[in-house]
């Protein structure tokens, strides 16, 4: 078993950057909605405008400078050290802040829509550098652990600051608290940015020039040259066109179709923020750490789902409360509250591995560039949501509920070209999954299994389960070497086929070669390749004698070559202790399973007899 690292928030490299930006995204929401609470209740000689009005004027410039300067600060992001660069950020967020506290103080409005707009322009600038300082802080395998915190920190600082705003706007003197809150804060991050550590420029001698359009292009076009990178970014930003829709409409969902009160929205959106704090933080788990590209459409099928049990769950007749404790008391509604709760957590599911492989796939050079063309897409995409919903709610005349439907069924569209595009992904995880309930799975020495390059797997063959074993633990997807009858089974042949499953029949000398050329070009091409070199399950649950297939391989093609053993499965159902396989009743009882790699061998060494030699002594006498 690996052993259990500290966890992140207890180490410099990422804690400090983690209150930095949850503090960033905490004071955002303190003063756009103390901003906006201010509007709604202020007098008619206070605005020079109607309230409606000022409202969507700082919708508006509050996401405008994503339009006009990410692309910038992308640039700006690559070429500095991005520590001293996220506290140079921070010193604007106090300087604009100190103005907006003297906007509050003096209670003017049209300061304060204009101080929005330097509000997004500082966010549009922290933007990059804080998804691109991830990957040079962390390791590969923290990248998903540490956006899910980020994700956790960034959903929980929104709830904090709507609910604080709230909080500041009620009070007595709520102009001076408000005025003091902001800028403490905003002190209150760049003392927390300080203590980041020193991450190098990605790409010191990009050369820029102020030229907004012709860099937005630019990074647009960046951002569109990796398929796997520029699919990430569509579906992260398709979850923003999401989220912002049901933010939107929860304050009059509420209102109109729950009956509640303010403090009725408030809960909904703690349930909706709490939820992907904890689907975020559950993704985590599930893909074991790892960039699991298998839970994105199992996410983006519970916001289907769960968006859609949510919408057909409210009730017809719904009374009149008097108070917050009748609301949430009111068992008629408690399935709005849980599938809300479900929503959420299905979205922090489908987007923490989406920002995990952007950081990853993007090159390093550009990664802030690429995170600046996501800020200009999700901006986009915020956009598009506001003009559904108006087209909707307005002109088409549906009900919001109608509309929550609506929402889930574009999504489930999404969710088909999610599974489409990455079935063995899906697949791999659900086999997890599978495996993980039959057995009580452990595993041993998997960091043997290289994390690039082509490399050769050689394993005992115990069950009909050894392949699903293997492809469930391991991070990369591995190409196996399957007898053809097997492989070319009709219901299975295309799935197989897609799998990259190599298929071999002893018995025919034209299927060896074209079995061998495939397995040379998959290993040429960087895959990893897995052979079980016995040829046949396991009669006895004994290791026996190697084909010499293996040599052949490795004359055509010299990678390194990993042995492995599978333990525990000798006596199983899919196992031949009784004389065939998948006969009988199965057994109810969850045995245990372990897997353990070896380390690699030098493929002038890997002879058929050393290897069978290495997969014994790590099988041992556990069979």
């Amino acid at each position: 078993m690996a052993e259990s690292k500290p966890s992140l928030l207890t180490q410099r490299r990422f804690l400090p950057y983690f209150i930095t930006q949850f503090l960033g995204a905490f004071n955002d929401n303190i003063f756009k909605n103390v901003l906006l609470l201010f509007v709604a209740f202020a007098s008619a000689e206070a605005l020079s405008m109607s309230s409606n009005l000022f409202i969507n004027l700082a919708a508006g410039l509050f996401i405008l400078p994503f339009f006009l300067f990410s692309a910038s600060a992308g640039v700006l992001a690559d070429k500095y050290e991005k520590s001293g660069f996220i506290r140079k950020v921070k010193l604007a967020e106090i300087g604009i802040m100190l103005l907006g506290a003297i906007g509050f103080l003096t209670e003017s409005y049209v300061i304060l829509l204009l101080l929005l707009f330097l509000m997004g322009t500082q966010s549009a600038f922290f933007g990059p550098v804080k998804y691109a300082l991830l990957p040079q802080q962390l390791g590969e395998k923290e990248l998903v652990p540490g956006n899910a915190l980020v994700e956790t920190g960034t959903f929980l600082a929104i709830l904090l600051g709507t609910l604080g705003a709230g909080v500041i706007a009620s009070a007595h003197y709520a102009q001076y608290i408000a005025a003091g809150a902001v800028v403490l804060f905003a002190l209150l991050g760049y003392i927390a940015s300080r203590q980041i550590p020193k991450a190098p420029a990605s790409a010191p001698d990009i050369d820029f020039k102020w030229r907004p359009i012709a860099q937005t292009r630019q990074t647009l076009s960046i951002a569109k040259s990796d398929r796997a990178v520029f699919w990430s970014l569509m579906a992260i930003s398709w979850f923003w066109f999401l989220g912002a829709t049901y933010l939107t409409q929860f304050p009059n969902f509420t209102k109109l179709y729950l009956h509640g009160s303010e403090s009725a929205v408030s809960f909904l959106l703690a349930l909706f923020s709490v939820g992907v704090a904890v689907g975020s933080l559950a993704c985590d788990k599930i893909s074991n750490h790892r960039i699991e590209i298998g839970v994105v459409p199992l996410g983006s099928l519970g916001i289907t789902l769960f968006g859609g049990l949510m919408a057909a769950s409210v009730p017809e007749h719904v009374p009149s409360y008097t108070s917050f404790a009748q609301f949430i008391s009111d068992s008629t509604l408690w399935p709005v509250f849980a599938y809300l709760l479900l929503l959420g957590a299905s979205g922090g599911v489908f987007i923490v591995p989406l920002y995990a492989l952007m950081q990853y796939r993007s090159k390093e050079t550009e990664r802030a560039q690429v995170v600046a063309a996501l800020n200009i897409y999700n901006s986009l995409f915020m956009v598009m949501s506001a003009v559904l919903g108006i087209l909707c709610l307005s002109v088409i005349g549906l009900s919001i509920p109608q509309l929550f439907l609506l929402l889930a069924g574009l999504n489930l569209v999404v969710t088909a070209l999610l599974f489409f595009s990455v079935p063995m992904f899906v697949v791999r995880l659900l086999v997890w999954v599978l495996t993980h309930t039959l057995y009580r799975v452990k595993h041993k020495n998997l960091h043997h299994l290289p994390e690039k390059g082509g490399a050769l797997l050689v394993c005992n063959h115990v069950s009909y389960m050894d392949a699903l074993m293997l492809s469930a633990v391991c991070p990369r997807l591995i190409r196996f070497v399957m007898e053809e009858d097997y492989a070319n089974y009709p219901p299975i042949r295309r799935f197989l086929k897609r799998a990259g499953v190599i298929p071999i029949s002893a018995k025919r000398q034209s299927s060896i070669r074209r079995a061998f050329s495939q397995v040379e070009e998959a290993l040429h091409q960087g895959h990893i390749v897995c052979i079980f070199p016995e040829g046949r399950l396991t009669p006895d649950g004994d290791v026996h004698p190697f084909m010499r297939g293996m040599d052949i391989i490795l004359k055509r093609s010299p990678v390194p070559v990993i042995p492995i053993a599978i333990k525990g499965l000798w006596g199983s159902y899919f196992s031949r202790k009784n004389g065939s396989a998948c006969c009988g009743c199965p057994r109810l009882r969850r045995s245990q399973v372990e897997i353990e790699a070896g380390q690699p061998v030098d493929s002038s060494q890997a002879t058929t007899s050393v290897m069978q030699h290495k997969v014994a002594a790590l099988r041992g006498e556990w069979r």
